[in-house]
């Protein structure tokens, strides 16, 4: 096993811990889930920047680096609206968005067509981390500044759907046309 897919087995891992965490009531456990987020957020960018790196990309580690990011952010957003932090009509959008444009890319896939992540979406990712990171802290540690997450969450909201919209523009017409889906 190499680094960068040690990296991204560890941000899987880390994921249940982040869960236990956030919905286990303790004193102090919003620094402590934060911390693990902000690891396994780490994780994502290292393990993509030392595979290039080192010339270690491999086909595992393409399937296992985005299972790895929507677990993390799925599995935080979805705390987060059990914490009733997120409204979550915002999560649906939000994870709606991860599932279509996932679905769109295997769709592109099977026609031998890849789609790389556009520089909204890898805006869309670093928006999210740093505003989920913000909501775990939430209003006790960050005060008036709290409302740099609320802020955030309606950031994450327009660059996903414009993500999406970007996606199904640039590929949408070849891919989905008629004779490319027989």
């Amino acid at each position: 096993m190499n680094l960068p897919i040690f990296l991204t087995l560890l941000r899987i891992l880390l994921v249940p811990v982040l869960v236990v965490v956030l919905l286990t009531p303790f004193e102090g456990k919003e620094l402590i889930a934060f911390t693990i987020f902000v690891l396994a957020a780490i994780t994502d960018s290292l393990d993509g920047i030392l595979a290039r790196r080192r010339k270690q990309i491999t086909a595992i580690g393409k399937l296992l680096d985005p299972i790895a990011d929507k677990l993390l952010i799925a599995s935080a957003l979805i705390c987060l609206v059990e914490l009733g932090t997120v409204p979550a009509w915002m999560v649906v959008i939000i994870l709606g968005r991860e599932i279509a444009v996932t679905g769109f890319r295997a769709l592109a896939s099977s026609k031998g067509v890849i789609i790389s992540a556009s520089r909204i979406g890898k805006l869309k990712m670093l928006f999210e981390s740093i505003t989920i990171g913000l909501l775990i802290l939430g209003e006790k540690y960050l005060g008036g500044f709290y409302v740099l997450s609320q802020i955030g969450l309606w950031i994450v909201i327009v660059t996903a759907v414009v993500s999406a919209v970007e996606y199904y523009i640039k590929f949408g017409p070849s891919i989905l046309s008629k004779e490319s889906l027989k």
